[in-house]
């Protein structure tokens, strides 16, 4: 019973931190684990060691990890800084560098106050968690860090993100395999890649992303803005997704789906693909770095079906005529004759 109470209610993210392959026991710093105390709030900084070097674990991939604890709240103040550069400058592969920080199966999570800095490699992985809520959290690394997505999603469900800023070199949120019922609210994001469903369906897998709404969001100097990405022959499907109320600020390609999505090379034959449907983008406003405004580049095998762009008024920072490209397209638009242009008759 001790255990569970002490899982339950210190609460802090020291409990499981490794760190030159110690495990911590908040107990040693204070913590009361009665029940009865706030064992909860990060108030300080937690630093992780100088470079990759001194860390003699690092490629378990975990610097902070959380597993199977129901109720888990982490609040405060507090900053944790994973000194990241000295695995962003060898361009070591995202396989070999750390997350910050794993919830895994913590149903009823709650992230509230904290701020992330220079994250080896994504600041925050929620996985195969039910019930979360993250608000007023910073998340930032520089621009050019590869790999340091804010905020990881997976085969959870039930995920409320409001009030937050993240600026990484990353997605500020990517939306994986198995993400139900997604919601992301009043967001500063950027610099970065934007807020993106996906990569899905890479290696022929079979990926399902549904029920995601970003609403308020303002996407700053980002290099790309509302986002769907899906590889050549996955399966499964991406559907009901809306963003709206979105502002850019000088973004960059911002409203994309890659339904062709290869990082390395392109493959010859497509036989099948993620499916892509009932997806609105509705009331995007602001301006694009880039002339091409809306890209939509669907696949021959299943075209992205049920596609909305409503009240898009997206100029351009050099005052060139705004483009639309878009390919194997199903849909409608109450917009200009431009936007009308993209749809499949």
């Amino acid at each position: 019973m001790e255990t569970i109470l002490r899982a339950l209610f210190l609460l802090t993210s020291l409990y499981f931190v490794l760190v030159n392959g110690q495990v911590y026991d908040v107990l040693d710093f204070g913590a009361k684990g009665d029940g009865t105390s706030d064992d909860s709030e990060i108030n300080g900084k937690i630093v992780a060691p100088i470079n990759k070097s001194a860390w003699s674990n690092y490629k378990k991939l975990i610097w902070i990890d959380f597993t199977d604890i129901i109720g888990l709240a982490i609040n405060g103040s507090g900053t944790i800084d994973g000194r990241g550069s000295s695995f962003w400058k060898p361009f070591l592969t995202a396989s070999r560098r750390p997350t910050q920080l794993h919830f895994e199966r913590c149903d009823n999570l709650s992230i509230i106050g904290i701020t992330s800095l220079n994250s080896p490699k994504n600041h925050i992985s929620i996985s195969q968690s039910n019930n979360v809520y993250i608000s007023r959290i910073k998340l930032f690394a520089p621009e050019d860090s590869p790999n340091t997505d804010g905020i990881d999603i997976s085969r959870s469900s039930v995920v409320n993100i409001v009030d937050t800023m993240i600026g990484t070199g990353d997605d500020c949120v990517a939306l994986n395999n198995g993400s139900v019922n997604i919601n992301i609210n009043r967001m500063n994001c950027g610099p970065g890649h934007g807020i993106s469903v996906g990569s899905l369906g890479r290696d022929g897998e079979k990926s399902t992303v549904e029920n995601v709404l970003v609403t308020n969001c303002t996407f700053n100097r980002t290099d790309n803005g509302a986002r769907i990405k899906t590889w050549p022959n996955g399966k499964g499907y991406a559907k009901n997704i809306i963003f709206k109320g979105i502002k850019l600020i000088e973004a960059k390609n911002p409203i994309i789906i890659n339904q062709k999505y290869v990082d390395k090379g392109r493959l010859n034959v497509e036989k099948s693909a993620v499916a892509i449907s009932n997806v609105t983008f509705r009331d995007i406003s602001g301006t694009s770095r880039g002339d091409e405004i809306v890209k939509l580049d669907c696949s021959e095998v299943t075209y992205c079906k049920d596609i909305v762009l409503e009240q898009i008024d997206i100029s351009t920072s050099d005052g060139n005529k705004p483009l639309f490209e878009c390919s194997n397209v199903y849909g409608k638009s109450s917009n200009a004759s431009a936007v009308q242009g993209c749809f499949a008759k």
